[in-house]
């Protein structure tokens, strides 16, 4: 016998006008808001008559937000289109196909433009308490291929990956996960390619973002070269590089005597060590590592991992410090989980200021999480989404004051309230 709850017998029907499909969307409207972010794309992005110049600065933050709520493709910023969610953004909600014709908009030269706001808004985020201030600051720089389908991309092509898409550089702030700067490159470039001007880049916005503290840049061994070194000792900073294992490298680390290697706690099963030397004047700290497991090697070899640095201290610390570089990679797994699973246009400037929108959307997720949650660290996006975003709610109208409903029970209702109140104190810093 059929049960009368049985799910065949619910009717579903799409008629409730005051329904909001991502209520928790006011928690970064309202950051957005008190940063002033739509107004700076207003002021600054200028398409001329590629766009019928009308207000960038919605048509930006519609697809920012649409992509805070999960959005990877221009269609899927019609969600923010369903019943009132308009009414807990800050901007009017354009359309997808209004979205496409302004992406399709952008050249070389507006990208930049939006690269100078991302700037800015990072300064403003610094500035409301998210920023390092006088601490020290570590910079993670690595490159990514984005996957593309089909030729007719832009741009698309095939790296030392094997995979067709495109290449960008990305430098991430280790410990919170924020992108600091992002380029856009074709899926052939290079790793290296563009990365001293790059990181000169990067260098310049975090000291005007609000970074005074010592700097220190963590990298692998496809940015390893003099002129990223030479970029470094420039603008101050210190680094920490992976080296190739060319023979000069591995002569230099076959001249370290056996007593000078050290023991460090490492993955279990594998012993490892740690000694040092010099190379081209720079202190070369090596790793060795060894497999003792039952699966292991067959013949026990070491294998070895060195990085150039002018950092101070022992070789032991060092090590452990160079090895959270592998935490850049949680922020780039991050944006290819989400806004940049798809790369939406065949044009090429028109994916490359998807990419800064990505990285935009990205960084404001951490800063609603720093700022009104207090989050320490980075943070899971999949779960800000599912816990504080994607909440539903309905909006109602009483004695000329609208309210907000959400779910009762929701188990994450005093973290959400406490996260409002808190954005809603932001203060923007000129």
């Amino acid at each position: 016998m059929r049960s009368s709850h049985s799910l065949d017998r619910l009717q579903v029907a799409f008629d409730d006008d005051h329904s909001v499909a991502n209520a928790g969307l006011i928690l970064s409207a309202t950051l957005l808001e008190h940063l002033g972010l739509e107004q700076l794309f207003d002021e600054h992005v200028d398409l001329g008559n590629r766009d019928g110049h009308f207000l960038p600065g919605r048509k930006a933050m519609t697809i920012v937000q649409a992509m805070v709520a999960g959005a990877d493709s221009i269609d899927d910023c019609g969600v923010l289109r369903a019943g009132e969610t308009e009414r807990v953004l800050s901007h009017k909600v354009m359309a997808p196909s209004t979205l496409g014709t302004f992406l399709r908009a952008f050249s070389f030269g507006h990208v930049r433009q939006i690269d100078k706001i991302a700037e800015e808004a990072l300064g403003r985020a610094w500035a409301a308490g998210t920023g390092p201030g006088e601490d020290p600051l570590v910079i993670d720089v690595d490159s990514t291929i984005c996957p593309l389908h089909g030729y007719h991309k832009q741009g698309a092509s095939y790296g030392y990956t094997k995979v067709l898409g495109h290449h960008p550089l990305l430098a991430t702030r280790a410990g919170t996960g924020e992108v600091l700067h992002v380029r856009h490159r074709k899926g052939s470039a290079n790793t290296a390619r563009g990365a001293p001007r790059f990181l000169k880049e990067t260098f310049g916005r975090v000291r005007r973002a609000g970074a005074a503290g010592e700097i220190t840049l963590r990298a692998d061994s496809g940015f390893c070269s003099k002129q990223v070194i030479a970029a470094c000792r420039t603008a101050s900073v210190h680094f920490s590089i992976t080296v190739r294992q060319t023979t000069k490298v591995r002569a230099a680390i076959a001249e370290i005597d056996e007593s000078s290697w050290v023991g460090i706690d490492y993955t279990p099963g594998e012993i490892a060590e740690v000694a040092e030397t010099t190379y081209k004047g720079d202190r070369l700290i090596v790793r060795r590592v060894r497999d003792r497991s039952a699966q292991g090697q067959l013949f026990h070899t070491w294998c070895y991992h060195g990085f150039v640095t002018d950092l101070a201290g022992e070789a032991t610390e060092l090590d452990r410090f160079h090895r959270a570089h592998a935490q850049v990679e949680l922020a780039i797994r991050e944006l290819k989980e989400n806004a940049l699973a798809h790369l939406p246009s065949g044009s090429f400037s028109a994916n490359a200021a998807w990419v800064v929108f990505a990285t935009l959307a990205h960084n404001l997720i951490c800063w609603v999480a720093s700022i009104g949650l207090e989050t320490q660290g980075p943070v899971c996006q999949a779960t800000m989404r599912r816990r504080h975003f994607a909440v539903p709610g309905r909006i109602t109208r009483s004695a000329q004051r609208d309210t907000l409903h959400l779910p009762t029970r929701w188990p994450w209702r005093a973290e959400f309230l406490a996260a409002l109140a808190g954005l809603r104190s932001v203060r923007l810093v000129t």
